[in-house]
């Protein structure tokens, strides 16, 4: 990261310019969004700001699903590139969230055995969209991440993808470990990618499953990893011990896919 934006505490997520990143910029454009029914991602707040017209504001957010954020004046003068802002910027969504059970019928209707990918706090939008992406190439039927510490469906995630946002359903649920144990109720297999587990290529994906695939800083939770059946591993042989977060979901992806398709690995 660039020196200068660390000094001023800002990350990657801030840069580009509003237009590249469908930003709406103060309050009546955020009411108007919101009474239009616009999917809303994120409501950046500036820290301290407490009229009740902004409280009202926050409210219908809220209710529309928004994640609410308190944010420093400078990060949101970054965030609106300058722009008057009146304490108040949305991010909107470029797809609207599906629903657990939309995922569900989709694989009921394909007539195929659940296969999730479960993203555990991936901050990075370039991340999240290459695994929307290999996600929906390799034939899974949704990716579902949680509402807090992660990025959501942003314009960079959603270029990032290359599209595949518009043809695999994307779900944000409220709490990662409970909707595990939702999954493993309804006969789906939990698998964390993670070090020191089986190894991927001697797993059995045959069934009804769930990929869990961690952050890339701190890599899975505790509860999230607790609430796994499995934890596989790839090999690492280099002197780094770890990959990077969407690669690591493309190997793993491909795995799932090869033995669903009935491909056999070449004999030694």
């Amino acid at each position: 990261m660039d020196k200068t934006k660390k000094e001023k505490g800002l990350s990657n997520n801030w840069e580009g310019h509003p237009a590249e990143r469908d930003v709406i910029i103060g309050r009546n454009a955020v009411a108007e969004a919101l009474r239009a029914q616009r999917v809303i991602d994120r409501l950046f707040v500036q820290r301290g700001e407490k009229s009740g017209a902004l409280l009202t504001l926050i409210a219908k957010a809220k209710e529309a699903g928004a994640v609410i954020k308190e944010v420093d004046s400078r990060k949101l003068d970054h965030l609106c590139a300058g722009a008057v802002h009146q304490g108040v910027a949305a991010v909107a969504a470029v797809k609207e969230y599906a629903s657990p059970d939309e995922i569900f019928a989709l694989a009921e209707a394909r007539g195929e055995p659940l296969f999730l990918v479960v993203c555990d706090g991936l901050e990075d939008p370039h991340n999240l969209g290459a695994v929307i992406r290999t996600a929906e190439c390799a034939g899974a039927h949704g990716v579902v991440i949680p509402k807090r510490r992660s990025v959501g469906l942003t314009y960079a995630v959603g270029k990032a993808s290359a599209g595949a946002v518009e043809h695999i359903p994307v779900t944000r649920v409220q709490n990662l470990t409970g909707f595990l144990q939702e999954l493993k109720e309804r006969g789906v297999w939990i698998y964390a990618a993670d070090m020191e587990g089986s190894p991927w290529c001697e797993t059995d994906f045959s069934g009804p499953a769930a990929l869990v695939i961690g952050s890339e800083g701190t890599g899975i939770g505790r509860l999230v990893k607790e609430n796994c059946d499995f934890v596989i591993s790839l090999p690492m042989h280099g002197k780094i011990n770890s990959l990077n977060a969407s690669v690591a979901a493309g190997i793993l992806c491909y795995e799932v896919a090869r033995q669903r398709s009935g491909l056999r690995a070449v004999n030694p």
